[in-house]
């Protein structure tokens, strides 16, 4: 090709990507550090993408992330930088300070609240009000990036069939750690879900034997996560035995005297603990 057909060709195709949004605006995932692996296989998928790169919190080694069991499927998560987080928030099982993140399900009022209170920054819904779109979380506040994963719903009390997407897991990465909250789980996992979420080293898990999923579907579904600790909540009505009688000798499991916990990357057990708080029991 002679040059000056070159330089046309070239302008002609930076003038056409110009004139298509989507094309100029290639969106810039951020890079999760819970999905370096799964990334390279097939069928990989950002929950959701953005404009711009999103820039990730830096990492000290060693810093811990505290956990509080509040009540039902709700979580007090609190970052090393002082960041509070409330996973599945109605309203009713409140941190002691106000939250700067709360994330919500809508499978059942005990899972959201449509009026939080006005001074939480950021109120993250796990699912769309938009028909046919899923809800897509990609947030950096202070040292923590919350990005989600979206789930079917069984429509509530009795009315028969599913919604696509209508819920999410919601995913937290701070101080190197990758942490998963459920939700308000209804089906197995398939494998785009595990390729999303990609690994999780703590996981947040509702043990009801039922309103969610039985024990044993439960059950699958956290020992293909392989989490270094798991966390039960959502107890109703079958004790914690018949969710923990589902695991053999490859996990320990202990029975805490109180609501919270202290974890780091350091500190994480090397074989799978469930681990049992106080309130759950």
């Amino acid at each position: 090709m002679k040059p000056h057909y070159l330089i046309l060709a070239i302008t002609c195709l930076a003038a056409f990507a110009a004139s298509d949004p989507a094309r100029a605006q290639e969106p810039h995932p951020p890079a999760s550090q819970c999905q370096a692996i799964a990334e390279n296989m097939p069928r990989a998928t950002f929950a959701s993408f953005s404009g711009v790169a999103v820039p990730m919190p830096t990492v000290s080694e060693g810093e811990s992330v505290k956990f509080t069991y509040l009540g039902h499927s709700t979580f007090e998560i609190e970052t090393p930088g002082g960041i509070i987080i409330a996973t599945d928030y109605n309203g009713w099982y409140r941190p002691a300070t106000t939250p700067d993140v709360v994330t919500m399900n809508k499978a059942h009022t005990t899972h959201f609240t449509l009026t939080p209170e006005a001074d939480i920054k950021h109120v993250l819904h796990g699912w769309s009000d938009v028909p046919g779109e899923k809800a897509g979380i990609n947030l950096v506040v202070g040292d923590a990036y919350i990005r989600n994963v979206t789930t079917d719903i069984r429509f509530s009390y009795g009315l028969g069939g599913s919604q696509e997407d209508g819920n999410s897991i919601f995913i937290f990465e701070i101080a190197g750690l990758c942490i998963g909250h459920l939700g308000h789980l209804h089906y197995e996992l398939t494998d785009s879900h595990y390729t999303e979420i990609g690994r999780l080293d703590v996981v947040m898990v509702p043990i009801d034997g039922g309103l969610t999923m039985g024990a044993d579907s439960m059950s699958r579904v956290i020992k293909r996560l392989r989490s270094s600790l798991i966390l039960p909540m959502h107890r109703r009505g079958p004790p914690v035995n018949a969710f923990v009688s589902m695991f053999g000798k490859d996990f320990d499991i202990t029975y805490a005297p109180d609501d919270s916990l202290t974890v780091s990357m350091r500190t994480l057990p090397k074989k799978p603990l469930i681990y049992v708080m106080k309130g759950v029991q």
